[in-house]
């Protein structure tokens, strides 16, 4: 079955992220467990750890269905090491606020080089921060977020991706989210059964669908390649339905949160009911 979502608001408290999700039809969903723009965030208290589950259950939904986002503010390839271990501490309290909520996954953009050092050392850190996160916590998948490429931003390439899960020591904790707009903008294609074809068969070559733990479905305001990050609402940018189409027709996709970050908050019930269409 497949399982499509919304990032939804946490306003008020982590525990309304499940409510928001079901007013819209989701079978999955994604929130920030903190204020993603701040480095500091109060502690979960017991009431919100207990209301969220409560709204969990309401909702049917399973841990693995909820795709919690870090903080953008987070770097864990910074070149300079005080910087890096201020995104590495935030990061592993993230890790440790999904294990409070009960949550399996973390959601995370791998890291900038600042066009201060090569993109291969920026990786190796990313890695090195990964190890040291997870050997700090326990039970909480870290999930790469491929990107478009914009600016000094690594992951834009599948080979990024493998890079870092090469130098993670433990694999059962690492995991990739696909984004259809970052992969479009990036250069793959993704438009017609032959380049969906071909972009998937890539991904799997390159770094496999073992890893594969969730995709942000987004059409794309730029052209194919452009390395520049601007979502579109589903049918209405470069990438077209067709895209989402095949996804929804996927196997492979089958029991992951499938999750919009599409521009239009408004339209994410008819967006959902419009996908869970294609897979009819």
């Amino acid at each position: 079955m497949k399982r499509v979502g919304a990032h939804v608001s946490a306003a008020g408290g982590v525990q309304n992220a499940p409510l928001n999700a079901i007013e819209i039809g989701a079978r999955a969903f994604a929130l920030f467990t903190k204020n993603q723009r701040q480095w500091q965030a109060k502690p979960l208290d017991d009431d919100q750890i207990e209301q969220f589950h409560l709204n969990m259950q309401k909702g049917g939904f399973r841990p693995a269905d909820v795709l919690p986002h870090d903080s953008y503010l987070i770097n864990l390839g910074h070149p300079e090491a005080e910087k890096r271990q201020k995104s590495l501490n935030a990061f592993i309290d993230e890790l440790n606020r999904c294990r409070q909520l009960g949550l399996v996954y973390l959601n995370f953009h791998p890291g900038s080089h600042l066009r201060l050092i090569d993109e291969g050392a920026c990786l190796d850190l990313i890695a090195e921060s990964l190890n040291r996160a997870l050997e700090a916590t326990d039970g909480v998948t870290a999930v790469i977020e491929n990107t478009a490429g914009q600016g000094s931003n690594l992951g834009y390439r599948f080979e990024h991706l493998a890079h870092v899960i090469d130098g993670v020591e433990d694999k059962s904790r690492i995991g990739i989210c696909l984004d259809t707009c970052h992969a479009f903008t990036a250069g793959y294609d993704l438009r017609t059964q032959d380049t969906y074809k071909e972009t998937m068969q890539l991904f799997e070559d390159v770094v496999g669908f073992e890893f594969l733990k969730a995709m942000h479905l987004n059409d794309s305001k730029p052209e194919l390649g452009k390395r520049v990050d601007r979502h579109e609402s589903i049918g209405r940018g470069k990438l077209g339905e067709d895209t989402f189409r095949f996804i929804m027709q996927d196997e492979r996709m089958d029991e992951m949160p499938l999750i919009l970050e599409t521009i239009d908050s408004s339209l994410w019930a008819q967006e959902i009911k419009l996908l869970y269409g294609f897979s009819e």
